[in-house]
């Protein structure tokens, strides 16, 4: 039987209820990735935001991260922060490194919040991407 959440399998991420509502994405860079064991939410500097047809994109990509094996140093270094018409959403640390993905959001489930993705898929490596593209050359 096929697990869900990404944990392990090519389900692909679950990702709150709320995505369908973002209107906005804050893409983050995070500065103090080892903050990011027990906060309870996304720290970063903004480097770039997301609106208009480059929200869904996004969301789609995240949602289509294949599972992998969880590795242990979660250490993120990319982040997002969806924001709808009455506020933040949710947000979400990636740690490419350990194929981990951290969720914060009102209502989450606990199984949603500890995720894990393929770092290495396609798709991941097309999040990475269009995430280090914010960057100032």
């Amino acid at each position: 039987m096929a697990s869900v959440g990404g944990f392990g399998d090519a389900v692909g991420m679950l990702l709150p209820l709320t995505r369908n509502k973002a209107e906005l994405i804050e893409v983050v860079r995070i500065t103090d990735p080892a903050r990011h064991l027990m906060s309870d939410e996304l720290t970063g500097d903004t480097v770039a935001i997301w609106e208009g047809d480059d929200v869904p994109e996004a969301l789609a990509l995240v949602a289509e991260l294949p599972g992998s094996e969880p590795y242990r140093c979660f250490l993120p270094g990319w982040g997002i922060r969806a924001h709808g018409s009455t506020g933040l959403l949710f947000e979400i640390a990636f740690c490419f490194r350990c194929h981990g993905a951290r969720l914060w959001g009102p209502d989450l489930p606990p199984e949603q919040r500890g995720q894990t993705f393929d770092g290495g898929s396609p798709t991941a490596l097309e999040l990475l991407r269009r995430f280090r593209s914010c960057l100032p050359d």
